[in-house]
């Protein structure tokens, strides 16, 4: 059974440039997409990606990237939408690219699922009333 999880790895100033991503898929036969990335010479990093094979590997990965001085942390966490602020204006639907914020019809508001969630930011962005926020 294929195991999916959306990550950010968060690289330092000494691991931006080592090959890290491509031994995941060499060395533990993980499938990766890459949904965004700052990556800059000598400098901290970010990368969000979505990694794919079984539970088995995914974690021999993980402590992989971790034993390298890499931050590993899951995408639901980074996310987030304030509810007190959230007005259900829809203007974040607009420019979601997966869906993951849209309008339930019977009840006219904006229901967020941060499992599609891919960190684009674009919500942040649209948001007149910032209930939008990120914590990278």
């Amino acid at each position: 059974m294929e195991y999916r999880k959306k990550i950010v790895l968060r690289f330092s100033s000494r691991t931006w440039d080592k090959p890290l991503v491509y031994r995941l898929a060499r060395e533990f036969n993980l499938q990766f997409n890459i949904l965004k990335a700052i990556i800059l010479p000598r400098q901290e990093g970010l990368m969000v990606m979505e990694l794919a094979g079984t539970e088995e590997d995914y974690h021999r990965g993980v402590e992989y990237l971790l034993s390298k001085g890499v931050s590993v942390e899951p995408i639901e966490s980074d996310i987030m939408r304030d509810e007190e602020q959230c007005v259900h204006c829809g203007a974040c639907t607009a420019v979601c690219p997966t869906g993951a914020l849209h309008v339930d019809r019977e009840s006219m508001e904006v229901l967020f699922d941060p499992e599609r969630c891919v960190a684009c930011e674009l919500c942040l962005k649209t948001c007149p009333t910032r209930a939008m926020r990120a914590s990278f």
